[in-house]
């Protein structure tokens, strides 16, 4: 038998083979053109779009459908506050240290708060409620974040080795 026939068909052919190139001829490699399908499925497209409109459909009806609990409206009143005249403090006497220079400043006259700015004894409660609330808040995360720290940072002295 001549190796060079299975390879490159030069040379003589052995009958076996021959016999066995004529049965399985019919299973032979034969090129044909790439024929892709032309009719498209749109039916994952229609699905996805008749989700969102019934997804759109149904954030509207219950935009309409909801209870609105309008808080009632409120109109600030303006009333300009009176003007108080300032509290004047009787002057204490200066000290003076020896190079005749004021040991102690003198005091300031602060003018006290108008009307407007006080709140009122529900609000000003709220107000401090909300405080402690915030003050808690804080104090819980600083200690969760001290917590966290002390956890993610190594003992230095622990994983130091004896030199010597």
């Amino acid at each position: 038998m001549n190796d060079d026939y299975l390879w490159d068909k030069t040379g003589e052919p052995d009958p076996q083979i021959q016999q066995l190139e004529e049965i399985l001829g019919t299973f032979r490699y034969q090129p044909r053109p790439l024929v892709l399908p032309q009719k498209r499925n749109y039916f994952p497209l229609l699905a996805i779009a008749a989700s969102l409109l019934l997804a759109l459909l149904a954030g509207a009806i219950w935009l309409r459908v909801r209870p609105h609990s309008e808080a009632p409206k409120q109109q600030a009143n303006i009333a300009e506050p009176a003007t108080p005249k300032p509290i004047e403090t009787p002057k204490s006497p200066e000290v003076r240290s020896a190079s005749n220079q004021p040991l102690l400043a003198p005091k300031r006259i602060h003018k006290p708060r108008s009307a407007s700015s006080v709140l009122p004894a529900r609000e000003r409660e709220e107000a401090l409620m909300a405080k402690e609330q915030l003050m808690i808040a804080l104090r819980l995360t600083t200690e969760k974040l001290h917590l966290v720290h002390t956890r993610t940072q190594p003992n230095q002295i622990k994983n130091q080795h004896r030199v010597g």
